[in-house]
């Protein structure tokens, strides 16, 4: 069986956590992996890991950084083969007197951020000499149900969504795959500031393994794992016993309110 080719592989998001392992993995493989981030002290670890990895600093959120980052990229490579869109921030909403910015800030890293690398990432893109570049977005399993405090990270993973669902429409004729990638919870810096049971938590690298081997096939969308989106399917089939399940109780409301959190 002939061997495929190495790709050219743009990850966002990639100074820790699960962009982080999915650079590794992926220049294991003998890829060319182009790691971006805000953490330059960061990105420059993960390039003393392997030869195959190259930093590229930059703000996704922030349109002049990502154009002098898409500058240096040009004479990094002609084209890219692949994109994992996968930076992301988390912010929770408490209530009764929440922090009404958290949701624009969430946002504007986790929506309109990635926006911003697609159009970046598009003409370089369509240079692929394979014929077929692939685009993965990562969302999350958090938009199956409605979670407490979630209304700016699941909301803004909800906008990916079908950002990514109507873009695959929109660049079928032009042979670009779009994957969208719902993981569940995965143990990284991220989630380690939660104040709650995750079900399923998931080790970084068993969750970089996973994704790795499965977008392989560009399926249009890939959940995991499937134990949690069993769990998440009681909202849509019970929608009020799963209120019930997660709703916060009374008195942690109250000791929240009493603390004046989110002020």
């Amino acid at each position: 069986m002939a061997r495929k080719p190495n790709k050219m592989i743009w990850i966002t998001g990639a100074s820790s956590g699960l962009g982080r392992s999915l650079a590794i993995a992926l220049a294991a493989r003998g890829n060319r992996v182009i790691a971006s981030a805000r953490g330059a002290d960061e990105l420059e670890k993960l390039v003393a890991l392997n030869a195959n990895i190259t930093a590229l600093p930059c703000d996704i959120t922030d349109v002049g950084s990502l154009e002098a980052a898409g500058a240096r990229m040009a004479g990094i490579t002609p084209h890219l083969d692949q994109v994992i869109l996968n930076a992301g921030s988390c912010e929770y909403l408490d209530f009764p007197d929440p922090d009404w910015l958290a949701i624009r800030r969430v946002m504007e890293i986790n929506f309109f951020g990635t926006v911003n690398c697609v159009r970046l990432a598009l003409p370089l893109l369509r240079k692929s000499p394979g014929g077929r570049p692939h685009i993965v977005g990562v969302a999350s399993q958090v938009t199956a149900a409605p979670f407490p405090r979630a209304e700016a990270y699941g909301a803004s993973k909800a906008a990916l969504q079908y950002f990514f669902d109507s873009l695959r429409i929109d660049l079928a004729s032009e042979n670009i795959d779009v994957t969208v990638v719902n993981p569940g919870f995965v143990d990284t810096p991220l989630t380690r500031k939660n104040d709650f049971p995750m079900p399923f938590l998931m080790d970084v690298d068993e969750a970089a393994s996973r994704i790795v081997k499965n977008i392989e096939a560009r399926p249009r969308s890939y959940s995991f794992p499937l134990r949690l989106s069993a769990m998440l399917f009681v909202s849509k089939l019970m929608p009020g016993l799963w209120q019930k399940m997660v709703a916060p109780e009374k008195q942690q409301v109250d000791a929240r309110s009493n603390q004046g959190i989110g002020k």
